[in-house]
């Protein structure tokens, strides 16, 4: 799994609802080395007051479009979803796999790699942010 890296910004809700999610999942039996890697991912990121957080910043249930760097580019609609919401045939990606994990706090225009469950490594690039809920005053969602 790739971790987001410390250059990473997430806001300070998405944190606390975030490590609340987690102390939950851990008490509920999430698997040890994931709950230490969704750990890991949020004590290395930089954590912003919400009115700080950047348009182009994928935050949680940021919709958002990927260019593949295999399959001749294909372009993807995703959005960015706590793991109860999670259906990735409908693009709703929980934050909590791999690939979640990697866009949380990633920017517009940035590659953004992970590795999946068997050990191969991925990559998409972040064309655009169709929605972002800071950007649009939404921080009830």
């Amino acid at each position: 799994m790739q971790i987001p890296s410390t250059d990473r910004q997430i806001s300070g809700l998405d944190e606390a609802r975030l490590r609340s999610l987690l102390r939950r999942a851990r008490a509920a039996g999430l698997a040890p080395e994931l709950a230490d890697r969704i750990e890991e991912a949020l004590d290395s990121a930089e954590v912003l007051p919400v009115p700080e957080i950047a348009p182009d910043v994928v935050t949680m249930r940021t919709r958002l479009q990927v260019r593949s760097a295999a399959a001749a580019g294909e372009v993807r609609r995703v959005t960015l979803c706590y793991p109860d919401e999670a259906d990735a045939e409908q693009g709703q990606i929980s934050v909590f796999s791999p690939f979640g994990l990697a866009l949380l706090g990633a920017q517009a225009g940035q590659p953004v790699r992970w590795r999946g469950p068997r050990g191969e490594w991925h990559e998409v690039r972040i064309e655009a942010l169709e929605y972002q809920p800071e950007a649009a005053g939404d921080l009830t969602v």
